[in-house]
């Protein structure tokens, strides 16, 4: 890939760092078995869904970040990522979904952001399936614009660390209730208005044999 051709999945992975980093952190708390706190004993009770959700948000982060890249969508390589992506993409939005029921509240939560988790949950999952609907069917725009959208909302929690820090930053301390809430919801509302917003103005990609058929095609 060019440069430019890189700049686009370097800066969805980069905004996905933060929940990577944050969710390396917490399997390896988990493994160590750690001391129960009030922050980590949902965790510590039930590992088994923040695990699934951690591994597949960290796949799901890094492929998917290169198939927005027009050059590898030509190749076999974009369908076969792609037959990861799915069920990574179904596990992220299932296990938020299974964690926003099963998991205590934790202190900074209330009822309206669990309910918010739920919608977005639901949306990831019913944008996967659609996408997967329009990818069997030969839809292929169709297909491109479902899948952006449930990458927007699987890539929220990035976006939401830079919502939430101004607040950090103002007050020193975690904002909690409606307005982590409205932090939060910001968050997944901001990556899918720039997903619609890329999808209405593709990048253009000029590679060098497009350049040398466009010659081709001139001279003769």
């Amino acid at each position: 890939m060019t440069m430019r051709e890189w700049r686009l999945p370097a800066a969805l992975i980069l905004l996905g760092l933060i929940p990577m980093l944050a969710g390396a952190g917490r399997l390896t708390e988990l493994g160590s078995g750690p001391d129960v706190t009030p922050t980590n004993a949902r965790f510590v009770a039930d590992p088994l869904p923040v695990v699934l959700h951690i591994v597949g948000a960290v796949v799901y982060t890094i492929l998917g970040a290169f198939q927005f890249v027009p050059r590898l969508r030509r190749y076999s390589w974009h369908r076969r990522a792609g037959r990861a992506l799915v069920p990574c993409g179904l596990t992220v939005a299932f296990t938020g979904l299974w964690m926003a029921v099963a998991y205590d509240l934790p202190a900074h939560d209330n009822g309206l952001l669990a309910g918010m988790r739920l919608v977005f949950g639901s949306a990831m999952a019913g944008a996967i399936l659609l996408g997967l609907a329009a990818v069997l069917r030969r839809d292929i725009a169709r297909h491109r614009r479902w899948m952006a959208r449930g990458y927007a909302i699987g890539l929220g929690a990035g976006t939401q660390a830079f919502t939430h820090a101004p607040y950090l930053i103002a007050t020193g301390e975690q904002p909690d209730g409606n307005l982590r809430a409205g932090l939060v919801v910001a968050g997944w509302l901001i990556n899918l208005a720039v997903a619609e917003w890329y999808l209405r103005h593709p990048a253009r990609v000029v590679t060098a044999v497009a350049v040398r058929r466009k010659t081709e095609r001139q001279k003769g």
